[in-house]
């Protein structure tokens, strides 16, 4: 059955005001952040910390390196895309998006990426660094929710080599035929913790809640924030990662920049002990104990499988993960 689309619209999207987290509606801050975690897999930042400024240049760059560098070629491609598509071919495994990544952990390419001039380097030298922190600090915010003590979650994300952090600039231009192929179809991200600073203009991410898809609001300056499948493990469900889409406009060319801070490659992902068992204490008998309800993984070996899988359902990459454990040596 199809789901249908913005059937939940009404519903209050989820935005914090991070400065009201050093005021005394702190408490009340923190169970915004706390009921869009576990309700949500998303919530939007405001006032966190990052200039107005930078974000304007980051816009600024980006949406010119994209009509320098990379516009040709993706009207290249979008004209075999249409053609194929308007002679009956599906399309629908296509993403109708023009991207470049930029790895900044454990070690940078911004010095060996193409077409990028000194100043672009350097202003997302700049964002990366304030993303960086911001996204540390918003995992502390869900430790204390979760009573987790503070760094927990950045530990869990070490690995041998600390973090993997990397940003993808996406562009998803004008579509004449938003019937044949989405922008991104619906997937969830497979790491830790997802930074997006999106377009205030052009919409077009959707969340999937209760069975519809909601429009995550576009607002200036604003960070969204989403939950990838890793923190849904290490919280024992606790926390969901959700799926979300970017559907194809007619008019518009939306810039995405979404910043993804996940576990070091070798980084053993595993639910956290304070966690086992939350979710069904109420149905245990004193003594007995809580039950882990997922798996004990690499995260590089989870990787493995979500390339293959992405935009199909995560529970069965959880099960595969399951199945396919073996003994890992935590020494």
């Amino acid at each position: 059955m199809a789901i249908p689309a913005n059937a939940a619209a009404s519903l209050s999207f989820p935005v914090i005001n991070m400065e009201k987290l050093e005021t005394e509606e702190r408490g009340a801050a923190m169970g915004v952040i706390g009921d869009a975690c576990e309700n949500w897999g998303f919530f939007e930042l405001l006032n966190h910390g990052i200039s107005h400024e930078l974000m304007d240049e980051v816009e600024r760059v980006s949406k010119a390196h994209y009509a320098a560098c990379r516009e040709q070629q993706f009207k290249e491609f979008a004209a075999r895309t249409m053609e194929a598509g308007e002679k009956g071919a599906d399309v629908k495994g296509v993403d109708w998006e023009s991207t470049i990544f930029v790895r900044h952990l454990p070690a940078s390419n911004l010095a060996d990426l193409p077409d990028l001039d000194h100043h672009y380097r350097q202003v997302m030298k700049e964002f990366a660094a304030e993303i960086e922190k911001l996204a540390e600090k918003v995992l502390d915010l869900l430790c204390e929710n979760l009573g987790l003590e503070q760094g927990y979650l950045k530990r869990a994300f070490a690995g041998s080599r600390g973090p993997t952090f990397g940003t993808k600039v996406s562009s998803y231009p004008p579509c004449p035929r938003p019937d044949l192929v989405d922008g991104l179809r619906a997937h969830t991200d497979a790491g830790g913790v997802i930074l997006l600073f999106q377009d205030d203009q052009v919409s077009g991410l959707q969340l999937l809640k209760d069975g519809a898809w909601v429009d995550v609001p576009p607002m200036r300056h604003a960070i969204v924030v989403n939950i990838g499948d890793q923190l849904e493990v290490i919280t024992n469900g606790r926390y969901k990662s959700v799926m979300h889409r970017v559907l194809t406009r007619t008019d518009g060319n939306r810039m995405s920049i979404a910043s993804f801070y996940n576990p070091g490659a070798d980084a053993i992902i595993f639910p956290a002990p304070a966690l086992v068992g939350a979710a069904d204490a109420g149905e245990r008998n004193e003594g007995e104990e809580g039950t882990a309800v997922y798996p004990r993984f690499v995260f590089e070996d989870y990787m493995n499988l979500y390339v293959r899988h992405k935009f199909e359902a995560k529970e069965p990459r959880f099960k595969a993960m399951k199945a396919d454990a073996a003994p890992i040596a935590t020494a």
